[in-house]
């Protein structure tokens, strides 16, 4: 029997990145999975009262209650270690018979893919000889830093990069972004626990 993951994020590209992610984690795992398509909720209307737990209740009802529920979104300046626990408190509240995970990326999703930069060189109009810098959550403009970075007059686009950069990023080094090390780590659990 597959494994099923619905998923809350943020922002336009997210909404095909996020799967991409996913499924290659489960596919290191060996691991049968069905990705619901994600609810695209922006954080400012996620934050307030009320709003994340009616999207982990719809979320919730498309599972019919087996599997688990996936929120990414960006820290942007908060700090994940305390915004985090609060919004997990939140969703565990509204459905506490599911298995749900809540990952915020330190600054933003696009850190991921400066964590591996090596291995996106190349890919997407991005230098052969990219580098990741020394401490890429620490980097304010991810995407600023990822358009510095491309070749020719091409700026990094949210919704035609993420998705292409999810699928060659490579998931150890991208690990090193602690944020995105709790990503598949949650992932995991969510996938050995949720039929």
């Amino acid at each position: 029997m597959e494994a099923q993951v619905a998923c809350i994020v943020e922002g336009h590209g997210e909404v095909e990145a996020v799967p991409i992610l996913i499924h290659r984690i489960a596919e290191r795992l060996e691991v049968g999975i069905r990705v619901l398509p994600p609810l695209r909720v922006p954080k400012g209307k996620l934050l307030r009262a009320g709003e994340l737990e009616r999207a982990v209740e719809l979320q919730a009802r498309k599972l019919a209650g087996a599997g688990g529920i996936a929120i990414v979104i960006d820290a942007d300046d908060d700090c994940p270690a305390e915004l985090g626990p609060l919004l997990l408190e939140r969703a565990a509240r509204a459905r506490s018979d599911m298995s749900v995970a809540v990952v915020l990326a330190k600054r933003k999703f696009e850190a991921w893919f400066l964590a591996a930069a090596e291995s996106l060189a190349g890919h997407r109009g991005l230098a052969a000889d990219l580098r990741a810098p020394p401490d890429p959550e620490a980097i304010r403009g991810a995407k600023e830093w990822l358009s510095a970075r491309m070749q020719g007059a091409s700026a990094y686009s949210e919704t035609l990069d993420q998705p292409a950069l999810a699928a060659v990023l490579n998931l150890d080094r991208a690990r090193r972004a602690a944020s995105f090390d709790k990503f598949f780590r949650e992932l995991v659990r969510l996938l050995s626990t949720t039929p």
